[in-house]
């Protein structure tokens, strides 16, 4: 067996089976996967993934609905990685002894998501599939590095199995020892999102967003994806729902507390408008991952989105066959097939076009729309434009049934006719939220059109 083969570490891993609180997870020990010890690239470090189950069955202590338990284990996890930074015994989990530590940082670094859809943040230590509680106990895949032995691996095990076994003992024991009354709130707060999730078509609903949510966000370098990011720091304004769009109550399935805020409802078109940088881009993002569940304190807990949201944007791609016959009534020079099914390079509107009809022919529920990255010539008229293109505000204006059941979402500044055709206005200004009729909004286009028009004459 050559020197730098892993296989003495992982014999020697499995072979270490643990005691009362602990026991190596052989059903998902996947070699190389989420098991496995293997010498970092320069050298210094061994890295290692170890996959266990810690004895302690929480539903039966928390005799809940088991769907809420990945909020309770997304709190133990969260508890270890803040322990890490001092107890030498989780040290590994972060690369503590190591050359470069700063490379292993991403397994303590924080995280507000206690379940998603996606495949998000796949290199965070967060609850998940691999993650998770259920009547064996609370299976945790634990991830790190040590440094690397001095001695030949054949030699070296037991100094490494050493720090494997404190490691899994540390995190067995904070795992056992955080009392089932502190864990119960997460996993009531995330059975809570579930719950109305599932309820929201019940209510005429496709997303709610409560008053008090947060959905500015924060980036850091392992979460630079507003879905995974953190809360904003510093100013972070809460949302209030304006009376004028008309606050729905809503008590929590699971909680039974009654909270209130913004329904967008089934079939709705919903404007947010506003000049630059109110906020509005960040909203759209806010109802997006209302998909997600999020731990208390993540800001956007109270906002709860149906499953399937879909967006539009003006990418530019090739098209293989799209249908964009809700937009055009003929294909522009260069594009071959016909309006429902279009072949070659697509424009921003026409790659829109597609991804808008494609949401609306699956049948999602919500689709969404932001100004700042759409094609303007698909969403507003343009004096220039022919008559083989019908924009969205006129879609809206005759023959909104094209949407079918999909609700949209839209945010807007300069899209003045668009807005106009919604069913409620929202204005976020400095990030606050308040409200304008339609049909006071729509004199102020007129006006604004005709002011336009006598100027340009």
């Amino acid at each position: 067996m050559d020197e730098g083969s892993p296989d003495p570490f992982i014999a020697a891993l499995l072979s270490h089976l643990g005691n009362d609180r602990w026991t190596v997870d052989t059903i998902s020990a996947i070699p190389g996967v989420t098991l496995y010890a293997v010498r970092s690239f320069d050298g210094d470090a061994l890295r290692f993934s170890l996959p266990i189950i810690v004895r302690r069955p929480l539903a039966r202590e928390i005799p809940l609905d088991p769907r809420g338990a990945n909020g309770a284990v997304a709190f133990i996890i969260e508890r270890i990685k803040q322990r890490a930074a001092t107890d030498p015994a989780l040290g590994p989990l972060c690369g503590r002894g190591t050359r470069f530590p700063q490379r292993y940082t991403s397994t303590v670094e924080p995280y507000t998501l206690t379940a998603s859809p996606a495949a998000l943040a796949s290199d965070l230590w967060h609850a998940d599939s691999r993650n998770f509680a259920d009547d064996k106990g609370i299976h945790l895949v634990l991830c790190g590095a040590v440094p690397y032995p001095e001695d030949i691996p054949t030699r070296a095990t037991g100094p490494f199995c050493e720090q494997a076994a404190a490691l899994c003992d540390a995190v067995a024991g904070m795992a056992c020892t955080i009392p089932a009354r502190v864990l119960e709130p997460a996993w009531i707060a995330s059975l809570d999102q579930q719950l109305l999730r599932e309820s929201l078509p019940s209510l005429g609903l496709v997303a709610f967003v409560g008053d008090g949510a947060r959905p500015a966000r924060q980036c850091t370098q392992y979460r630079s994806y507003f879905r995974t990011a953190g809360p904003k720091s510093g100013v972070n304004i809460s949302f209030a729902c304006p009376k004028e769009l008309g606050p729905v109550e809503i008590e929590l399935p699971a909680s039974h507390t009654v909270v209130t805020g913004l329904g967008i409802k089934q079939r709705e078109v919903f404007a947010i408008a506003g000049s630059n940088a109110q906020g509005k881009t960040t909203f759209l993002e806010g109802i997006v991952a209302g998909q997600d569940d999020h731990a208390t304190g993540d800001g956007r807990e109270l906002i709860v989105t149906v499953r399937g949201v879909c967006g539009a944007e003006a990418t530019g791609c090739e098209l293989a066959g799209a249908d964009v016959s809700m937009f055009f009534s003929a294909l522009p020079p260069g594009m071959e097939g016909t309006v429902k099914a279009a072949y070659g390079a697509g424009s921003g509107s026409m790659t829109m076009a597609a991804e808008i009809q494609d949401a609306v022919a699956r049948g999602a529920p919500l689709l969404i729309i932001d100004e700042d990255r759409a094609a303007a010539n698909l969403l507003a008229r343009s004096c220039l434009q022919g008559n083989e293109v019908t924009p969205l505000a006129e879609i809206l204006a005759g023959n909104r049934g094209k949407l079918q059941k999909t609700s949209l979402v839209f945010a807007a500044c300069a899209m003045d006719t668009l807005i106009a055709q919604a069913d409620r206005i929202m204005v976020l200004e400095r990030h606050a939220a308040t409200a304008i009729d339609r049909d006071i909004f729509r004199r102020r286009v007129v006006a604004s059109l005709e002011k336009a028009a006598a100027d340009l004459s």
